[in-house]
């Protein structure tokens, strides 16, 4: 057991729930943070330069990748051909002034923080194929059948290839909020985080 573990990697399908979960722990648990990375994405209506990602044109987000300021990069064609990367120097600044930082990462970013900072990594799994279907209509009335189909099949990828890579996986099932929460503060529990 680590006793100066400060970051634990929540990862899971788009529209796993990875987000209301870091918001609700961070409401629990005072002092607690959550690592903002780069993109190169322009920002959607009501998200904010530093506080939801850092929104870098092509260039910039190049530039700072060379100068090693971003790390655990990663391309993803299903949303325009955008760059996602941890921005190192918001990582260096909250690992000052929290003592947990939650990283809502894929896992290559998952693989680097494990490695870099001996981060706890955990999977949020939908219940069930169906369910996360379900959830992503839901959430995406106007979305095609084909990026659908796409989203499903990383999905699918996701859920076989790489969750079991991860420390632990937690069923996040709709409505569930609360028992998630309280499996993943077993978890930091366990892993000797500083909750106090």
């Amino acid at each position: 057991m680590n006793a100066n573990k400060q970051i634990l990697v929540i990862a899971g399908p788009s529209g796993s729930g990875k987000n209301t979960l870091i918001r609700e722990l961070m409401r629990l648990h005072p002092g607690t943070d959550v690592l903002v990375t780069a993109t190169t994405r322009t920002a959607r209506a009501g998200e904010t330069d530093g506080k939801d990602y850092y929104f870098f044109s092509q260039e910039r987000f190049d530039e700072e990748l060379s100068a090693g300021n971003i790390a655990g990069e990663r391309f993803a064609p299903l949303f325009g051909g955008t760059h996602y990367g941890i921005y190192l120097p918001d990582l260096r600044k909250r690992l000052l002034t929290s003592k947990i930082i939650f990283a809502p990462v894929d896992i290559t970013g998952a693989e680097y923080l494990k490695e870099a900072y001996d981060a706890t990594t955990i999977f949020l799994m939908p219940e069930s194929v169906e369910a996360y279907r379900r959830r992503i209509r839901v959430r995406n009335p106007d979305m095609s059948q084909v990026e659908l189909d796409l989203r499903m099949k990383i999905t699918d990828t996701e859920m076989r290839v790489h969750a079991p890579q991860f420390d632990y996986r937690v069923v996040s099932a709709d409505g569930a909020l609360i028992d998630v929460a309280a499996q993943v503060v077993d978890i930091l529990h366990k892993e000797g985080y500083n909750l106090a």
